[in-house]
């Protein structure tokens, strides 16, 4: 996730809204890349919307700025 531009910039310059839109998708493009490695977990991800919020909140919560929240 740290490595995603779009992620990065609206982070800087957007206020929390947009830079919870870019994570979602940010977090599809991780997650896609991730399938290659672990079918199951991309699965779960794709498939079960409790699991893929609560890994979206986590993420979002661990990348976003604290000063922010």
């Amino acid at each position: 996730m740290a490595a995603d531009s779009a992620y990065r910039n609206a982070q800087q310059y957007s206020d929390k809204q947009n830079a919870r839109i870019e994570h979602d998708k940010a977090l599809v493009r991780v997650m896609t890349a991730v399938m290659k490695d672990d079918t199951e977990l991309f699965k779960q991800f794709m498939d079960n919307e409790g699991f893929r919020r609560w890994m979206g909140d986590t993420v979002f919560g661990l990348t976003y700025p604290a000063g922010e929240r």
